[in-house]
């Protein structure tokens, strides 16, 4: 039996850390400290305070280990449960995401990239969310650079496209690393094919809410 009502938390928090090298050659970058914390705590405390109780985090296989060395079983941080997986190689935020499919067991999720930091509260758009009969709801923000992120084309406030890292776009509408969903949304990464870059892309699994009529921001 699920509950639609019940939004459980996923954090993803693979990569290679490569552009942060010689910082990330020995520990993972999610786990090196901004300000007083480290990175991962971020994403954890927009989930928590936000009132979302059960997480996962899925990381590189080599870096489960210091994930459950700093966070413990999530206790001591207000979660009611948490779980790490392991991603085998970086193939993707929605193959990341498809290793969440046993943990979110038919609810609804948030899923947040460890490595965007959320200055406003997710309450606000986790609420609209519930009230959605289905479907998945995505936060966008204007953007300097829109070729560095994937960027959404509106047409009277409702999103008809969405360009991964467009060259020459006359939107600036960037859609951030925060993503609602329902249980739908593991059918869809299991259709997905890889990327040019041999990656199954979250912006793929935008598209295909897209397509149905049923994404919402």
């Amino acid at each position: 039996m699920t509950n639609q009502s019940h939004i459980k938390g996923v954090v993803l928090a693979g990569g290679m850390g490569t552009r942060l090298r010689p910082l990330t050659v020995n520990t993972n970058k999610h786990l090196l400290m901004v300000g007083n914390q480290p990175m991962v705590m971020y994403p954890l405390q927009s989930l928590i305070g936000c009132g979302i109780r059960d997480v996962m985090i899925v990381t590189g296989t080599d870096h489960v280990q210091a994930f459950g060395d700093v966070l413990g079983d999530g206790q001591a941080l207000g979660l009611n449960r948490l779980e790490l997986a392991a991603q085998p190689s970086a193939a993707g935020i929605a193959d990341a995401l498809s290793l969440a499919e046993d943990f979110v067991a038919g609810d609804r999720v948030c899923v947040l990239l460890g490595d965007n930091l959320f200055e406003q509260s997710l309450t606000t758009p986790l609420v609209n969310f519930r009230g959605q009969a289905s479907g998945a709801r995505v936060l966008l923000k204007e953007v300097d650079a829109p070729d560095r992120y994937g960027i959404a084309t509106m047409q009277d406030d409702r999103i008809i496209d969405i360009t991964e890292k467009p060259t020459d776009s006359a939107s600036r509408l960037a859609v951030v690393g925060a993503y609602f969903y329902d249980a739908g949304v593991f059918d869809i990464c299991r259709t997905l094919k890889p990327s040019a870059r041999g990656e199954r892309e979250i912006t793929d699994v935008n598209r295909a809410y897209l397509q149905r009529g049923d994404l919402h921001h």
